[in-house]
């Protein structure tokens, strides 16, 4: 699971206590998590560690009795990718929650836009984890969602599990209730080739893939608008 979409936390957690459901069987491996510009963890109260938000909206809300087990959940760090691949590839995945990115990325699976390092579908599709820079269109999406468009403080680099490990999993379901950022990387998702410019791409070739989406998600401007002329 990733942190966000965080908003079927509250309702999951809600249905946990409430009819009891014991979690001391469930292990869950955290997508990812953002990094200072040296690769190096967020400060615990940095409002884009992982790690504190889960802790919070995730774990603390179920009751004791009721909650995963600590060595059940598994974080991911730049000093354990080697630990949690073979965790991961030593029993498969039963499920991938989660949402999309405004470039389609899973996970923290971010179209590679290097200049000198083009990527395939087929090297976006055996991704693994890894540490990375962050593009800076997620970095100028991120400022303009949670810092008022100041850019310097969004973590500049990130650690997440590969598309591999992603798709591995036996269902995959997505959600979003983003609106505007999401509808471009969804249209591609639903109707487009396979493209590492939009990593979800990847999501037509798996058995059992769902993604959900709000109408505000769902609805595209260009599609609302025939009347304009973009040029193109």
């Amino acid at each position: 699971i990733p942190c966000g979409p965080s908003c079927w936390y509250k309702p999951f957690t809600g249905m946990v206590n409430s009819r009891k459901v014991n979690l001391k069987k469930f292990v869950v491996f955290h997508m990812d998590d953002c990094l200072d510009w040296q690769g190096r963890p967020l400060p615990k109260n940095h409002p884009y560690n992982f790690r504190t938000v889960m802790e919070e909206v995730f774990y603390s809300p179920v009751e004791s009795g009721l909650s995963v087990p600590d060595n059940n959940r598994n974080w991911l760090y730049p000093d354990n990718i080697g630990e949690i691949k073979e965790k991961i590839s030593s029993g498969p995945l039963d499920i991938t929650c989660g949402g999309w990115g405004q470039d389609g990325h899973l996970a923290y699976n971010q179209a590679r836009r290097h200049p000198f390092s083009h990527v395939t579908i087929d090297d976006v599709r055996d991704s693994s984890i890894r540490i990375q820079e962050n593009n800076i269109d997620t970095i100028l999406t991120l400022a303009h969602r949670s810092f008022g468009s100041a850019y310097q403080f969004v973590p500049p680099m990130s650690v997440t599990l590969g598309v591999k490990e992603c798709l591995s999993a036996a269902r995959i379901r997505l959600f979003s209730d983003t609106g505007a950022w999401k509808q471009t990387a969804l249209r591609v998702a639903l109707f487009g080739p396979l493209t590492p410019e939009y990593p979800m791409t990847l999501l037509q070739e798996h058995p059992d893939a769902l993604l959900t989406a709000t109408v505000e998600t769902a609805k595209h401007p260009i599609s609302e608008h025939p009347e304009w002329d973009l040029g193109v």
